[in-house]
């Protein structure tokens, strides 16, 4: 079994690793419109200049920095992950798509110092500045990283990411609002960036030309087939972070939506929908 050493990772194991791929892959596959969009989006910003090297901050499986790949077929791609797990399946995905000769990948954890990636023509790094003790270090990094003319695009999630109407029909009406809150007070402390406004961040780093551009994600029925699974794997981790947080009567909610079976799990519900913000922000290195 693969142990992993990271110091904010102590608690986590290969299995751990696993699901998350398992999330992020999910993601990548029932958020595939917005991603599509984001990543046009930059395409469109980028016009005009050459791209030639691509980094991927924090790439997780790989869905930002294939997409980019196929995006930019002149360029090469650099991911960048602290979990050898997730960058082998970067790889995989890669390979399955022929797109092997133009992605590398680098395990660093970016807490403990920067590996020598630049110079680069853009950056893309989505859902994984605010893990990062100092996100201002990270976008100076970049931006000594970045050429003169070089872009930088931050995905973030602006809004919370929500699966079920306000009465499930189990327990107490807000069950997911709570939880919410519950995991956003466990991460005020270790992770205050989470959901905030990156603009000024990202022109305090030296960048300039900052452009926001917020995604609305509004996903009904029918669904995809692997909704339910995102749904499940999502709150299994929201459920790792609200032990004594919520009450108990929450908790055996909570534990009856992310259960492999049974009528009330998220794998059978029909009421599932899903709803979110994620912002995208642009900006060049003069």
């Amino acid at each position: 079994m693969d142990h992993h050493s990271h110091h904010h990772h102590a608690d986590s194991s290969a299995d751990d690793w696993s699901a998350m791929a398992d999330l992020l892959d999910l993601d990548g596959e029932v958020l595939h419109t917005y991603l599509a969009e984001a990543i046009a989006w930059v395409h469109q910003v980028a016009a005009g200049r050459p791209v030639r090297r691509i980094l991927d901050v924090g790439s997780g499986t790989g869905n930002g920095a294939l997409a980019l790949a196929g995006r930019f077929p002149g360029a090469e791609v650099i991911a960048v992950d602290e979990s050898g797990d997730l960058l082998a399946r970067l790889r995989a995905k890669a390979r399955e798509r022929g797109l092997d000769g133009r992605v590398q990948t680098v395990e660093a954890d970016l807490d403990q110092g920067w590996p020598a990636v630049g110079p680069v023509d853009l950056t893309w790094t989505s859902m994984a500045l605010h893990h990062l003790a100092d996100p201002d270090r990270g976008l100076r990094e970049i931006f000594a990283a970045t050429r003169p003319g070089g872009l930088l695009a931050v995905a973030e999630m602006t809004g919370p990411q929500r699966f079920l109407p306000d009465d499930i029909g189990l327990g107490r009406p807000g069950l997911e609002a709570r939880a919410q809150a519950a995991v956003a007070e466990h991460h005020s402390g270790t992770m205050p960036y989470l959901g905030a406004d990156w603009g000024p961040l990202v022109t305090r780093a030296g960048f300039t030309g900052v452009d926001e551009r917020v995604f609305g994600i509004e996903l009904s029925a029918p669904l995809p087939a692997t909704a339910g699974r995102f749904a499940q794997g999502y709150l299994r981790r929201v459920r790792t972070h609200v032990d004594g947080a919520l009450a108990s009567d929450d908790l055996a909610a909570l534990d009856v939506l992310i259960a492999d079976d049974g009528p009330g799990s998220v794998l059978r519900r029909q009421d599932l929908a899903i709803r979110g913000t994620r912002t995208l922000w642009t900006a060049t290195r003069p």
